[in-house]
């Protein structure tokens, strides 16, 4: 290409690039193009031409140069794969080159409209759009038979690309001022449905801007409009609100559907519950057509809030105390009934009725009586809580129905025994009343829940029979409908306050009972804890330990073993009673591992100034099934601390090999059950856990040793140890020192 047509195509590129910028026509900026190729083609007797493509039809664009006849004749022709150059590059999307319209197929049923004007050759290239989609096509004809050079090709290219931007510039153009006068109309439409509702209509936009105000009362608004529009919900709204609202308007656009909302607000007319209906608006604005908005209906529900309220109030709550009602609370005990049936779940339901409150309403009127019973709510209410419900029967008569998360019996009774005690707590404080002291009290009826057949009517007569079981006993007490139950109840009770004064009384001991190796040699102790009560004698630790883990006691009483354990290990030492090697074992339970265990059992032995090494922690092999992944966590840090574990009662449980090869223990316990049956049923089983012990690399106890024939089998079934009645008893402290002591000296 010669520096002079490169000029002139870079001044006609620059003219219909400004052309287009500057919002000239579509028909001028084709003519322009089509101009300014003829004059850069190397042959001056080329004409262009640029039909656009409208649905499956070609129609006139630009040809400055072409006779007019021509230009009407093929205006409107359909594309297609034999429809002249033009026709068919537009329906195959690609250049056709004719260099002689008399003899190419192409134009067989068209060539009857070229040849006459004298267009003998024909380029056709179609103009597709940056998506792909065909605009039209950009053709050079010319008198002659003729084929493209190169630096035909080029130039066509070349304002092939041109058409292109001045079309999709057209056609964008076109469709902003369809979408603006859509807008429009949308607009005046929305103002005019807006000025005749009593609802707000808030236009704002993706960031929470209020862009427009329309109709509505004033009042209902924060602030004036005028000083709304331009300001964020944030600036106006409290937090919580404003985070709510900002959050609906995200989903509207994100999703693409109607929001509903309900929310409150303090606006000029006072504080009132608004319905929000929130739905997106495309080009709300048409300088920011991009931009996102959402239309926002506030409609003032506050009246039909209060109403609502004030009908469910007096239908389901108890006007005078605000608890709920009778017929609320039969269709939550309803609920409660079936779905513990459903899920085999226990719960309670505890019915009180005050003691000779008919009394007060006798002598003193029902005002002071009413006056008293919602200060008696008052006091209760604070037992309203995710598991527990209380309702107000009418007159003195109160229940709370208990849904308890457990599903042991004995536990959901141990619930509701102590729900019950701190209810009567309550009634036991005076009430004051117009400088007036009143001692109100309460009989409560418990009837558990727990059978699927019985229904809740009846369950509600059964908690008001143990009711009046109470207040035959003598009021301001509890009774549980089953006598059994009651009688466990009160076992309960009176065991947990013993145990809190034995441990103030030092009530609790560790005995000890030694381990030996099978040639009779001293190789550890297990530390046990017996109550040595003043009245019963020694209480036996499966009486007493099950409450004391329930109630929490057991860590204290867990420190006073940990504690003579490490003065007996002290004093052994100190005697030379016992040698390094000689370990402690100590009792864990379960619940310990809940809680703070290695901060507890650490600081006791570093105050002794003790190895860990000494200790061996016992769990029950049950415990290896519960909560397994924390279980493993906290061995393996009392692990790494130097404490070594022993799996007690081993057999009686569920462990599997894969279980017991992911915990770090270092020993397992025979139950004295399988020693028992060593002489009439045989070894099977010992065998069994001695091979797995020493597959795993275990140490194993045999526990429950009492007589020499069981001593001399076990001693042939590679056990490490043993511990039992045979050997010694458990004893206390400074009688296991005399033990010790002796037996050296027999061994000496």
């Amino acid at each position: 290409m010669d520096q002079e047509v490169l000029e002139k195509l870079l001044r006609a590129q620059q003219s219909i690039t400004e052309m287009v910028s500057s919002g000239a026509s579509l028909p001028e900026c084709l003519e322009e193009i089509c101009s300014s190729i003829e004059q850069a083609l190397a042959s001056k007797a080329g004409k262009s031409s640029i039909l656009l493509l409208k649905g499956n039809n070609l129609h006139h664009g630009a040809a400055p140069s072409l006779p007019k006849a021509y230009c009407d004749a093929v205006n409107g022709v359909e594309i297609g794969e034999s429809v002249g150059s033009c026709g068919t590059a537009a329906f195959t999307k690609r250049q056709v080159i004719v260099a002689d319209i008399a003899t190419d197929p192409l134009w067989a049923d068209f060539k009857g409209l070229a040849l006459p004007h004298n267009l003998v050759a024909c380029w056709s290239t179609p103009i597709v759009s940056s998506t792909g989609e065909v605009l039209g096509t950009f053709a050079i004809y010319y008198p002659e038979i003729r084929f493209p050079e190169p630096e035909d090709l080029k130039l066509i290219d070349h304002f092939t690309g041109l058409s292109r931007i001045a079309i999709e510039r057209e056609y964008s153009m076109q469709r902003e001022q369809v979408l603006n006068a859509q807008l429009k109309t949308s607009n005046e439409k929305l103002k005019a449905f807006i000025s005749v509702i009593p609802d707000l209509g808030l236009i704002l936009d993706e960031e929470g801007n209020y862009i427009d105000i329309y109709g509505g009362n004033g009042e209902l608004l924060v602030v004036n409009s005028s000083e709304l529009i331009g300001k964020n919900i944030r600036e106006v709204i409290d937090c919580d609100t404003a985070v709510q609202l900002t959050s609906a308007i995200r989903r509207a656009l994100e999703y693409s559907e109607l929001e509903f909302l309900e929310y409150t607000l303090e606006v000029k007319g006072g504080r009132r519950v608004f319905e929000g209906r929130i739905c997106p608006i495309n080009h709300y604005l048409p300088e920011q057509p991009e931009k996102k908005h959402v239309l926002w209906i506030a409609r003032d529900i506050t009246e039909k809030k209060q109403a609502e309220e004030n009908i469910e109030r007096l239908a389901y709550y108890d006007p005078l105390t605000g608890l709920p009602n009778r017929r609320m609370f039969n269709d939550y005990l309803d609920c409660t009934v079936d779905k513990i049936a459903r899920y085999d779940l226990i719960g309670a339901l505890l019915f009180m009725d005050l003691d000779n409150f008919k009394r007060i309403n006798d002598s003193l009127g029902h005002t002071v009586g009413d006056q008293l019973l919602v200060k008696i709510a008052d006091n209760l209410k604070p037992f309203i809580g995710p598991q527990t419900n209380l309702s107000r029967l009418g007159g003195d008569e109160f229940v709370v129905l208990l849904e308890s998360k457990s599903k042991n019996i004995d536990n959901v009774h141990r619930e509701a025994s102590k729900l019950a005690e701190s209810l009567l707590d309550v009634f036991s404080q005076t009430l004051t009343l117009q400088d007036a002291h009143y001692a109100v009290r309460a009989s409560i009826g418990i009837c558990l829940i727990h059978e699927k057949a019985v229904s809740a009517s009846e369950i509600l007569k059964r908690a008001d029979s143990a009711m009046y079981k109470a207040k035959k006993a003598g009021g301001n007490r509890y009774a549980f409908f089953d006598p059994e139950l009651q009688r466990m109840a009160d076992l309960q009770l009176r065991i947990e306050r013993d145990i809190e004064a034995a441990i103030s009384k030092n009530e609790f001991e560790a005995y000890f009972q030694p381990q030996l190796d099978m040639g009779g040699a001293l190789v550890g102790a297990e530390a046990l804890v017996r109550w040595i009560h003043p009245e019963e004698g020694v209480i036996s630790p499966d009486k007493f330990i099950p409450i004391a883990e329930q109630t929490g006691a057991i860590h204290r009483i867990q420190e006073i073993v940990l504690r003579e354990s490490c003065e007996l290990i002290v004093a052994l030492k100190e005697t030379g009673a016992s040698h390094d090697r000689c370990t402690m074992a100590i009792n864990i339970s379960a619940c310990q591992f809940d809680v703070d265990l290695e901060e507890r059992i650490k600081l006791v032995v570093d105050e002794f100034s003790l190895p860990t090494s000494k200790f061996k922690l016992e769990i029950t092999e049950s415990m290896l099934m519960e909560n397994v992944e924390m279980i493993v966590e906290k061995m393996q840090s009392l692990k790494s601390k130097g404490f070594r574990f022993s799996v007690d009662d081993f057999g009686t449980g569920y462990s599997s090999l894969a279980y017991l090869h992911s915990f770090p223990i270092d020993e397992l316990k025979i139950d004295r059950s399988f020693i028992k049956q060593i002489e009439s049923k045989g070894t099977a089983i010992i065998d069994a856990i001695v091979s797995l012990s020493q597959s795993f690399g275990l140490r194993v106890v045999a526990e429950g040793v009492e007589t020499r024939e069981q001593l001399e089998i076990l001693a042939e079934k590679n056990v490490s140890s043993v511990q039992g009645y045979y050997h010694a008893k458990p004893m206390p402290a400074h009688e296991f020192i005399t033990w010790v002591t002796k037996a050296k000296r027999c061994e000496n």
